[in-house]
């Protein structure tokens, strides 16, 4: 009988987790992640994850066209591992960190270059140029079983056909129980939040007219039309 509850408990919060888009309270980015990006930019490894906050708002389902909004000049493309929590979290360890994950998907985290470039310089938040409405594009929900080692998925992004990312996520500076365990220090991370992982080396500006596809190993692969707002 408990093991009948405890698969039942498991399938409901499968269930729910497939709806991350529509339930999910908060998207939460890590920037700087990736060593490759690390060694391009000739800058120093982060001794903390660079963490920001993006809102559920600008979630992108395939099947509908990226908008790139008239008050940008420059967009780019960054293809990442998102990780999507499956119950309550807060101040957990690294040990214990993946009890909380429900499962995964394949997401873009598209970043106003030219909005967030001034914005670091002058030490303003990052928010405009990272959470504006299409700005994540996301597959639909990946089961926790179908992914045996989320630290082994190549990733993959190309712009009208030509390779433009090409990346694995066993080059993550910091791994999923390092993110999840340092978030959960300063907020609650809620079920069908989503953590975006981090982009490897590649990222660049892309315009209207554009056609994006991206994929992470053989769990999933998405197709994106730009167009202009």
């Amino acid at each position: 009988m408990v093991q009948l509850t405890r698969i039942l408990r498991m399938a409901c919060s499968d269930q729910n987790a497939a709806n991350f888009l529509n339930e999910g309270k908060k998207i939460v980015g890590v920037a700087l992640n990736y060593m490759d990006v690390v060694r391009a930019r000739n800058v120093p490894v982060p001794k903390e994850p660079l963490v920001f906050l993006k809102p559920t708002s600008s979630y992108l389902q395939e099947g509908q066209p990226i908008v790139l909004p008239k008050v940008f000049t420059k967009v780019a493309y960054e293809v990442e591992l998102g990780v999507v929590i499956g119950k309550p979290c807060k101040n957990v360890s690294k040990a214990d960190a993946m009890k909380y994950v429900a499962g995964y998907c394949l997401a873009l985290d598209l970043t106003a270059q030219c909005n967030l470039g001034a914005a670091r310089a002058a030490g303003h938040p990052w928010t405009l140029g990272k959470g504006f409405d299409t700005s994540t594009p996301v597959s639909k929900f990946i089961p926790l079983d179908q992914v045996k080692d989320p630290h082994n998925l190549p990733l993959w992004l190309t712009v009208n056909g030509v390779v433009k990312q090409k990346g694995c996520t066993a080059d993550l500076i910091f791994k999923v129980p390092d993110i999840i365990s340092y978030v959960s220090q300063y907020m609650t991370l809620e079920p069908n939040d989503l953590i975006l992982t981090g982009t490897p080396n590649g990222s660049d500006a892309f315009k209207a007219g554009d056609v994006i596809e991206c994929g992470m190993a053989e769990l999933a692969k998405l197709t994106f039309k730009v167009c202009a707002e």
